[in-house]
């Protein structure tokens, strides 16, 4: 009757498990199509006015909607252990931004998401180098695999517009190095103390540059942006909570479902398709990223082992 009951407490913990980890799926899937969204509009609004007026739109409705709703909480919420690593760390998603709402200006949404899909190949390098983790040949392998599918969708010396690929390369860099320092402070701060802190660094810094050609927004111009600085909101809140419901290498495959959004939206809003060269590249680049994870959680599952 004791195995019994072990047994059937076990079964229990899997179907709470399994329960767990379709929330955070679901989490995820709602995430993408947020941030392919929020993508979308800015790239509508780059279109009329300046990226660095967009980008502090971005982060300025973001932190006056998150202060809205903590409310008095508000200063509680913001200490933190680490400030310096909060900057940083804020510092690099506001890179992020710019860089891939660069991008989106010269590029059709698309493609400038599929290049974004080398992320998980970028910090696999970076943490081996910055880490020290140990990265096996078999990463590396997909690693290489997903380098040659970026060549392919970037295609050098074609007449493909090079600084704005090079745009998209930069924001999936600074991105890496921003899901590492996430890394290292959830070990040490509340995921809604790092949200506030990307919000409130990104509305101050993005401040400094706005004025700059500042082109002043019209009631439907006001309207989008406050749209973009609410949607960024609630992406970042949704994938921290598909992170609280399942491990990482369950939910972040299905990151590249926002491939599926950010064709239909670019084709519906913008007329634009991916050619050949890019579905096939970036079929390259999201099989290698897969692999990555796959090797990833095969690692974490040997080394948790008894």
């Amino acid at each position: 009757m004791a195995n019994r009951g072990r047994c059937m407490g076990a079964s229990g913990a899997d179907v709470y498990a399994r329960e767990n980890h379709r929330h955070g799926i679901y989490w995820m899937l709602l995430t993408m199509f947020l941030f392919v969204s929020m993508d979308t509009v800015a790239k509508y609004l780059t279109e009329r006015f300046t990226v660095t007026q967009v980008v502090w739109a971005r982060y300025m409705f973001h932190m006056l909607l998150l202060f809205a709703w903590l409310g008095p909480s508000t200063p509680w919420v913001l200490r933190t252990r680490r400030l310096g690593l909060q900057l940083v760390r804020s510092l690099l998603l506001l890179l992020t931004t710019f860089f891939f709402f660069t991008a989106l200006s010269f590029m059709a949404l698309v493609d400038a998401s599929v290049i974004m899909f080398i992320g998980p190949i970028v910090l696999t390098v970076l943490a081996a180098l910055i880490l020290r983790e140990h990265v096996g040949a078999r990463r590396w392998s997909g690693v290489i695999v997903g380098f040659v599918g970026t060549l392919i969708v970037i295609r050098p010396g074609t007449s493909m517009v090079q600084p704005a690929a090079i745009f998209a390369v930069a924001a999936a860099g600074c991105y890496a190095l921003y899901q590492i320092t996430t890394r290292q402070l959830s070990y040490s701060d509340a995921p809604l103390t790092t949200l506030s802190y990307t919000a409130v660094v990104g509305a101050l810094f993005s401040s400094f540059a706005a004025p700059f050609g500042w082109i002043w927004p019209d009631a439907e111009g006001w309207a989008l942006m406050a749209l973009v600085g609410l949607i960024g909101g609630l992406g970042h809140f949704c994938v921290i909570k598909a992170f609280q419901a399942a491990p990482a290498a369950v939910v972040a495959p299905f990151g590249y479902s926002s491939i599926v959004w950010s064709t239909t939206f670019g084709f519906l809003i913008f007329g634009d398709l991916p050619d050949v060269w890019t579905i096939f590249g970036g079929a390259i680049i999201i099989g290698s990223g897969i692999y990555i994870l796959h090797r990833e959680r095969v690692r974490g599952r040997d080394a948790g082992a008894p």
